[in-house]
């Protein structure tokens, strides 16, 4: 919007510094004041509808018949099962992301710098490495 005014107007000096100011501060307050709020009460009423909504299904099942209990109870247990799955499969996709970024930073940094300063890329290595040893090693299966 600035580039315009100064476009139209010939100068540079049409507006200053407050160009600048009014721009960060009307995207700060965008940003913090009306955004942000927004989005997370969005997402918190979401997810309390889809706990409710739930839960009252689940209510509706095992009250109906002497087998939904049982169903409700497998029900849950898969429900539990999937989750575990999905956060064992999410940290082998990021261990294996920070091992591809570690490898790549310390080839970059060996190119450029040379070994001593390559040493850096150890940090996200170790970090992926660590991440599937939990995965691999030492997380609970996934009954």
């Amino acid at each position: 919007m600035t580039n315009l005014a100064m476009m139209v107007f010939g100068s540079e000096d049409v507006f200053g510094s407050f160009g600048l100011w009014a721009f960060l501060s009307v995207g700060a307050v965008a940003l913090f004041a009306v955004f942000l709020p927004i989005t997370t009460w969005l997402e918190a009423r979401r997810k309390d509808r889809e706990a409710f909504y739930k839960a009252e299904n689940l209510r509706r099942v095992t009250e109906s018949s002497p087998d939904g209990a049982k169903a409700s109870i497998e029900y849950l247990r898969e429900v539990n099962r999937m989750a575990q799955f999905k956060t064992i499969e999410g940290l082998k996709i990021g261990g294996l992301i920070m091992t591809g970024i570690g490898l790549g930073v310390m080839g970059l940094l060996w190119v450029l710098a040379g070994h001593a300063v390559a040493v850096c890329g150890l940090i996200p290595l170790l970090m992926g490495l660590a991440m599937l040893a939990y995965v691999y090693v030492l997380a609970d299966p996934i009954m």
